[in-house]
């Protein structure tokens, strides 16, 4: 299943997909005129009546689609969840720095009305996603207007190796670190701090990060875990000394490649799958 977010519009020319070696799971989407959400059925024996939203990375410049979002969907609709993909806008100067947030929010408040969530809505962010994702547990900043006053309330969450606020200005782990481009993707980062702006309280979330990624460093984890502690959520902390920055569900041979069933008891432990 699939639909548009915003319009009534077919999905040709909605976005650019690249499908290297024609394997959808390492699909890349490069640019995106109309977002897109794709939803996966539940494929193990009991579903639980849940719904979680995936967002992918790609430093808001690309989005990983395949690896970050359709692969982890599969495996989490294994597990019982209506699992949901977005294809969302970039923070560009046609688009505006709130356009990836506005189009997670109108997600999330599209599976509620198809009753697809009944039992609870959860979110899935991988790097640029996570910041995403975490941005979903804050408050809508007050220098912009959403473009939905109101979403349902995220019942858990799982945040993996997102740059949460270390690339916002004054917070950077690297001295002088010049301003990301386009202007409006640093603007998002500057506005959406998650870890500094959550939403009271905070539901129970599961993060995990590599201790020695050179992307995004590990202090993104400590400041999210931190941040939510103080309102009011329970932290699930996972650091892996050593693992490569977008670890996804396909970094073999090392302990990272552990953490989806860690993440799968910790769900079952909160009783968000049978």
């Amino acid at each position: 299943m699939a639909w548009p977010l915003w319009d009534h519009q077919p999905i040709e020319d909605a976005f650019q997909l690249g499908n290297p070696n024609d394997v959808l799971e390492q699909a890349i989407v490069s640019s995106v005129e109309r977002p897109w959400l794709f939803g996966f059925k539940p494929t193990s024996a009991s579903p639980n009546g849940k719904a979680i939203l995936v967002f992918g990375g790609g430093g808001y410049i690309e989005l990983m689609v395949g690896k970050e979002g359709i692969k982890v969907a599969r495996w989490l609709a294994t597990l019982g969840f209506h699992a949901f993909v977005l294809v969302h806008r970039f923070p560009t100067a046609k688009s505006n720095p709130q356009a990836p947030l506005d189009d997670a929010r109108r997600a999330l408040r599209s599976i509620e009305k198809k009753n697809l969530s009944a039992q609870g809505l959860g979110i899935c962010g991988l790097s640029s996603g996570g910041h995403l994702g975490a941005a979903l547990l804050a408050e809508f900043p007050n220098t912009w207007t959403p473009a939905d006053a109101r979403i349902p309330t995220i019942q858990f969450a799982i945040i993996g190796y997102g740059p949460i606020s270390t690339n916002a200005k004054g917070r950077t782990m690297v001295a002088n670190k010049a301003p990301l481009e386009p202007k409006e993707k640093q603007e998002l980062y500057d506005v959406v701090q998650p870890d500094v702006q959550l939403k009271t309280p905070s539901p129970p979330t599961f993060i995990v990060y590599s201790g020695n990624d050179a992307v995004v460093p590990v202090v993104n984890a400590y400041r999210l875990a931190q941040g939510i502690e103080k309102a009011g959520g329970a932290v699930e902390l996972h650091v892996f000394a050593d693992a490569p920055h977008g670890f996804a569900l396909d970094t073999v041979d090392l302990p990272v490649s552990h953490w989806p069933a860690l993440c799968e008891a910790w769900l079952r432990q909160n009783s968000l799958v049978k």
